[in-house]
C-alpha cells in the first residue's frame, strides 16, 4: 500500500525546483533502478511482488494500479525507486582525457541519450550549461538506461569555465564553417562542446572553440538541413576513439 504522502512526494519530483528542495530524483524499471542501485543507496522502492531485487534492498510492495499512479512511464516496469541525487562537482580536467560539454541542450532524451554515449564510449565527464535540461529529470533519467550511474554530471557557467582553460586546450565545437571531422587532425584528450538543438553554440561559447568541426553530408542534392545533437555526439565521439584506438595499435 502506498499512501497519499508518498504519491504526491513523488509526483512532485517531475518538477526541478522539488527536485532540487528534496535533493531526490527517481528511477523506474529493473534495468535503470538495479544499475543505480549498484552504485548509490536508494531511498525508497516500491515495486509489485513480480520484482526481483538484483540487491538486498528494503522494498515496499504495491499493487500494478499503485504502480501506474505514481509511474511516469506509459508502461510502468514493476519498479520505481527514489534515489538522493549524488552530489557532483566540477572536474579538473586532464589533456590526455575527452570531456563533453553542453551548450544549452535542452530535450530531455537527447541529453538522456547524450548521457548514455559517454558511458559507452568510456567518457567520465559532462560539464552542461547552466541552460541544459536538469540530468534528474525522470524523462532523462530513463533515457540514459543506467548510465547516469557511471558518469559525472556538472553544471556551471560553461564560459567563465572556457576563460579559465589554458589558451592550447584543445576545444572541438561542431560548426556549419567548421573543418571536415574525418580530415582534421584529433588530438587524444580535449573537450567536445555539443551545442542547443535549434541554435547551436552560443557566441561566447563559439568564440572559445579553437577546432572546428563538421560532419559532411554524402549527398550532392537536397539534404537533411541538420543532424539530431545525440547523433551528431554519436558521430563525433566515434570518430575520436576510433582515431585514439588506431594510435594503439601502431
Amino acid at each position: 500500500m502506498i499512501s497519499k504522502n508518498q504519491i504526491k512526494l513523488i509526483k512532485q519530483l517531475e518538477m526541478k525546483k522539488f527536485r532540487q528542495r528534496t535533493q531526490l530524483f527517481v528511477a523506474e524499471g529493473p534495468k535503470v533502478v538495479g544499475d543505480l542501485m549498484r552504485r548509490w543507496k536508494p531511498e525508497a522502492v516500491f515495486a509489485t511482488d513480480d520484482y526481483v531485487s538484483p540487491l538486498p534492498v528494503e522494498i515496499q510492495r504495491i499493487s500494478s494500479d499503485e504502480l501506474r499512479k505514481v509511474s511516469f512511464l506509459q508502461h510502468p516496469q514493476q519498479v520505481l525507486a527514489l534515489f538522493p541525487i549524488p552530489p557532483t562537482t566540477v572536474p579538473q580536467l586532464q589533456p590526455t582525457a575527452l570531456t563533453l560539454a553542453l551548450d544549452g541542450v535542452q530535450d530531455p532524451g537527447n541529453l538522456g541519450t547524450i548521457i548514455r554515449l559517454a558511458d559507452w564510449f568510456g567518457i567520465e565527464n559532462i560539464i552542461c550549461s547552466e541552460e541544459t535540461a536538469d540530468a534528474w529529470n525522470p524523462k532523462v533519467v530513463q533515457a540514459t538506461m543506467g548510465s547516469i550511474a557511471r558518469v559525472n554530471i556538472s553544471y556551471t557557467s560553461l564560459t567563465d569555465f572556457m576563460e579559465q582553460l589554458p589558451k592550447d586546450f584543445p576545444v572541438y565545437g561542431t560548426l556549419l564553417d567548421g573543418d571536415d571531422l574525418y580530415q582534421q587532425e584529433l588530438t587524444q584528450g580535449g573537450i567536445i562542446v555539443m551545442g542547443n538543438e535549434g541554435n547551436g553554440l552560443t557566441e561566447k561559447v563559439r568564440r572559445r572553440v579553437n577546432r572546428r568541426l563538421f560532419i559532411p553530408s554524402y549527398r550532392t542534392d537536397d539534404t537533411a538541413e541538420s543532424l539530431n545533437v545525440a547523433i551528431a555526439t554519436a558521430i563525433v565521439c566515434a570518430e575520436f576513439r576510433r582515431r585514439g584506438s588506431a594510435c594503439q595499435q601502431r
